[in-house]
């Protein structure tokens, strides 16, 4: 025990963790990322509305979301412990040598990181915690015609201050009443200076990913000569470049329509 504990506590130990819990928040990226592209859908928000709330009342989504938490914070705090190592004393080395020259995102994940820490708070208190414990979040009734799936949507106010969802069938209509955290997400990229921030750090992700995502393959010791490249091209395109731009689309998207 004593040296399991003496090996995460080393330079190396903290890398390996951070490696891992990276690629533990990669892996939530691609899902979150599929889950809010339901934004784009012109349904008044019922796909959208329906997936916030399966996610934060399915027991086993909720466990894995609290790993999520605790990973960006182990994430974060080794990151800083790091940093302020690295400054003091040489760093170790990665487990396979890369002796490519240092990058822009490489040199200054420090930086990154922050930007997106603080974005997090911020779009995690605007969003996840307004929808889970205060009354900022109002409720949408849908009405579904079985015969001809045409779907109308009107507010509603429940009855109960604890009422989450209902889904009920009232002759041939499918009534789903639920949050609508929709309109949150409308209200909030109609602030100009919130889809700036939001695209910034889209910004900061992707250049974080891109230096993120291959070092982390490096320090677990992942290198193959027939691999790597692999590795680089979805490092480089699909967590640097698709990902960042498909959630940067979803502010300007709804900014613009909120102008018209």
């Amino acid at each position: 025990m004593s040296e399991f504990k003496q090996t995460f506590n080393s330079s190396l130990g903290k890398k390996l963790i951070m490696a891992l819990t990276g690629l533990f928040l990669c892996t939530f990226l691609i899902v979150h990322l599929g889950g809010n592209l339901l934004l784009f859908r012109n349904d008044d928000g019922y796909g959208f509305n329906v997936y916030a709330n399966f996610l934060t009342h399915f027991p086993p989504i909720e466990v894995i979301a609290y790993l999520l938490y605790l990973s960006i914070l182990v994430h974060a705090i080794y990151a800083l412990v790091l940093t302020i190592k690295n400054r003091k004393a040489r760093p170790v080395a990665y487990a396979t040598v890369n002796k490519a020259p240092a990058t822009w995102s490489s040199k200054n994940m420090g930086l990154l990181g922050s930007i997106l820490f603080l974005f997090i708070v911020i779009h995690m208190s605007d969003f996840w915690f307004n929808y889970k414990y205060s009354d900022k979040i109002g409720y949408k009734e849908y009405r579904t015609n079985v015969k001809t799936d045409e779907t109308t949507a009107v507010d509603y106010v429940p009855e109960s201050p604890k009422f989450e969802k209902s889904v009920t069938t009232e002759g041939d209509y499918e009534v789903v009443r639920v949050k609508d955290l929709h309109a949150r997400v409308a209200s909030s990229f109609s602030n100009l200076i919130y889809v700036i921030f939001y695209v910034i750090a889209m910004g900061a992700v992707s250049f974080h990913l891109v230096h993120g995502f291959q070092s982390a393959f490096r320090t677990l010791g992942w290198v193959h000569r027939k691999y790597t490249p692999i590795v680089y091209f979805i490092g480089t395109w699909l967590f640097a470049v698709i990902i960042p731009l498909g959630f940067a689309a979803m502010p300007i998207v709804y900014y613009i329509q909120s102008l018209k």
